[in-house]
């Protein structure tokens, strides 16, 4: 499975680049405002660190809007992938986008039926909501399951990316799953090699490591 660190911290997305661990970069005008910076700017910095995909969301509403605007982004670096939100409106315009070879990713999906009906008109990724889906007493990790055996039966190539990670337990289950992709906040990775087991037995490694070195000396 594919890890992307959804944020747009540079700080954050260099250290886990870094480590090697880095497949791709989501964002969202959300992440963005919190960045306090120029739109363009932000995307084409982290285009340039990461080598695999980065999405960059529309704000348009309208059919028209959002092909203008993806055509836009979709300049600014050769791995930018638009992401279009799951409307009407959306599938018009990555069904028009596909066919054009721009890269597109759904979003906001909630529904076995959104996502099929996504790839249906053409679109790379698709991007289910597993925390928000929690959040109302519904199961995030059941429609990651629905989706991949949809895609499998039916020979879809469109990429699943489970978003709206919440805590480590999501990103191991949508593993589990099948799942092509995990979009984790960029705060969340580091919890994915942290464990308190660890720390203590690193711990006491140092403190016998320590006294046996204090044995030799006498």
């Amino acid at each position: 499975m594919k890890i992307f660190a959804d944020t747009a911290n540079i700080d954050e997305i260099k250290r886990i680049n870094d480590l090697g661990l880095l497949d791709g970069v989501t964002t969202n005008p959300t992440i963005i405002a919190r960045e306090g910076k120029d739109w363009e700017t932000v995307e084409k910095e982290i285009c340039a660190i990461v080598d695999g995909p980065v999405s960059a969301e529309v704000t348009a509403d309208d059919t028209d809007g959002m092909v203008t605007q993806a055509r836009e982004l979709s300049k600014w670096a050769d791995n930018i992938v638009v992401k279009i939100p799951m409307t009407e409106a959306g599938l018009k315009a990555v069904n028009i986008l596909s066919k054009e070879g721009i890269k597109t990713n759904v979003t906001l999906v909630f529904s076995a039926a959104q996502g099929l009906l996504a790839a249906k008109a053409g679109a790379t990724y698709v991007s289910p909501f597993l925390g928000r889906l929690d959040d109302i007493g519904a199961s995030g990790l059941e429609l990651v399951e629905k989706l991949r055996q949809i895609f499998d039966i039916y020979g879809y190539q469109t990429e699943i990316i489970a978003a709206s990670i919440r805590h480590c337990q999501h990103v191991e289950q949508v593993a589990l799953a099948g799942c092509d992709i995990a979009t984790i906040p960029g705060h969340l990775i580091p919890k994915l090699w942290e464990h308190p087991l660890t720390d203590k037995g690193l711990a006491t490694f140092k403190k016998d490591w320590a006294e046996f070195e204090q044995l030799q000396k006498k």
